[in-house]
Formats: C-alpha cells, structure tokens, sequence
C-alpha cells in the first residue's frame, strides 16, 4: 500500500497576469501532511481489483490519477481561507483488496478527526466499503452515525451476494455495509438515484425492498419528486455519507466507466438533485450532515477524450464547496 500519488498530476495553465484572481486548483493544493487547518482533503483509492472480482472491465486503478490531473486547471475561487489538500492515494496491489480497504479506512478515518472534509477519488465502486469501515473508526462513538444516511447516484443497486464469502466486489459494498449495520445494530438508510431496472436483477430489486432501500430509478430522477425524496431522507439521517457512481450518467456523457448503464441520468438533471442534496445537508455550513463524499468507476481506458475525468471533476468541483 501507498499513501503517494503515481506521479505528479497538479501542474497546469497560469495566468500570471492576473495574479491571485487567476489563479487554479494545481497552484492552491498542498500536501496533506503540510496542513495548516482543516479543508477539502482528497484521498485515492486506486484499486479495481473489486471490479474484476465483479466480472467487469479493469482499469478503474487509473482513476485517481485522471481525475487529479483534469481537476488541476479548474479556477479556484476560494477566499484566502479555504485550504484544498492532496492526502495521496491508496492502492490495492494485485487482488489484496482487503488489505487496501483496511488501509484506506484507516487513513480516511484519521482526516476525518483532524476536521477535514474528505473527497475519495475511485477507483472501483468497493470504495463505498472502505468508505463506511472509515467513516466508522473515526465516528464509531458519534451519535451521527447511529442513523448514517448512505446516498448513492449510480445505476446499479451494488447489494450482490459476494460469489465467495469475505471476498466484497464492487458490486457487493452497500450489502456489506447493510450486514456490518445489522451486526451492530443499527438502522441500514440507503438511498439509491438513477437506479436502472435494466441493470439490476429482480433478486437485487427483492434484497433492496427486504432491507428498506428507497430507490430513485433513472426514470423518476427526471421527475421534481425526486428532490423531495432526496430532502425527505437527508432529514430523516443524522448524517449523511454520499457516493456517486459515474455509471449513472448516459454512457455518451460518461464513456469511462466500468460497466455503463443503457440510459443513465441526463448530467444537468444529476447535477440539480446533487446541488438539492449538498443544500439539504447544509454543506459548506457549521453543522453540516455530510461527513464524506466520493467518487467511484473513472475508468480512464474507455475515457474518449477524458470526457468522463472532467464530468467527474465537475462534480468533485460542487463537492469541495470552495467558493467565495
């Protein structure tokens, strides 16, 4: 396991002439280690390991990489205050998933209590398990995570029975994440937007309904109910972990994906419940609901043109919350 980038993707366009008015996200970051204050930390996760366990296409370990370098050129409109950090990646080596969601936990959890708001970068979809196990070590003793609410985009439920027992998939974390609850006795919150039922078996559709999921399914995310549901969960949740899958986007607006939907969200649509979500969770605010949000399935190997690398930095642009 590794806590360092690849290599160095945070270089890109200066306009000199317009000094700190100009100025982009690869001149803003900084090392996490370097921190001043908390802010926005990204964390990679670089590992498809789960995804060729699900019997998909590999090559979502690349995506970390890809989405840093097409998030460094975007302009940064932070006030003197905002502190954007690059807390490196983890990577799974060879098939040691486990080992690397463990290392991956541990690491997120610690930039959790130093303050941080952390975005992961994917990676498979196995983040989301990673994700939780973290979430869990630094707020384990937190009220908060007694009602943990799990808001996922993506077109696939991801609630499969593991083909060997212990070993999670990409398509298997919320169901991990729902069994992992239960052992402890806890409420399983799970929402899932832009569900496709092309996608997802009617056994995925009878485990989701047997565990309380609410489902948006790529036809509804279009209606202004969708919104409704969005608000009505977060209030419900006393906190709210968001993930967001970039399969649940038309695969001609997310080429890059390692299983892309049929149909998918239109983009505008996706980025208006996701705006409605981050408001209804008061992000950016004291207090805010959202403790940890990533994004999962960049698969640059099947990214025309890096389309899918600068739709997804545009939603990690929203995420960070960096504005004046």
């Amino acid at each position: 396991m590794t806590h360092e980038p690849a290599a160095n993707p945070w270089t890109g366009r200066v306009d000199a002439a317009d000094g700190e008015r100009g100025r982009r996200w690869h001149q803003m970051v900084r090392p996490a280690q370097h921190s001043d204050r908390p802010g926005v930390a990204l964390l990679g996760f670089a590992s498809d390991a789960g995804v060729s366990r699900n019997h998909g296409r590999p090559g979502a370990a690349e995506g970390p990489l890809a989405l840093r370098r097409a998030l460094a050129n975007l302009a940064w409109h932070g006030n003197d205050d905002a502190r954007l950090y690059d807390a490196g990646d983890v990577r799974c080596l060879d098939d040691a998933l486990e080992d690397a969601q463990s290392a991956y936990a541990d690491r997120l959890a610690g930039l959790l209590r130093e303050g941080h708001f952390v975005i992961g970068l994917g990676g498979g979809h196995e983040i989301a398990w990673a994700a939780h196990s973290g979430i869990e070590r630094a707020f384990a003793a937190d009220p908060r995570f007694e009602r943990l609410g799990v808001l996922n985009f993506d077109a696939h439920l991801d609630l499969r029975r593991p083909e060997t027992a212990g070993r999670g998939t990409s398509g298997t974390p919320f169901l991990q994440i729902a069994e992992a609850r239960a052992a402890r006795g806890l409420d399983f919150r799970y929402l899932c937007v832009g569900a496709s039922e092309a996608a997802n078996t009617p056994a995925l559709f009878d485990r989701a309904r047997a565990l309380g999921v609410t489902i948006v399914t790529d036809l509804e995310a279009a209606q202004p109910e969708a919104s409704l549901q969005l608000q009505r969960f977060i209030e419900a949740s006393s906190a709210v972990y968001l993930t967001f899958c970039l399969d649940v986007l038309p695969p001609a607006v997310a080429p890059g994906v390692s299983a892309p939907a049929g149909l998918g969200v239109a983009l505008h649509r996706v980025v208006t419940l996701l705006k409605d979500a981050l408001a209804a969770c008061g992000h950016g605010r004291p207090g805010s609901k959202l403790l940890l949000a990533d994004i999962a399935e960049l698969n640059p190997r099947f990214d025309s043109d890096g389309r899918t690398a600068r739709t997804a930095a545009r939603l990690v642009y929203e995420l960070a919350a960096i504005h004046r």
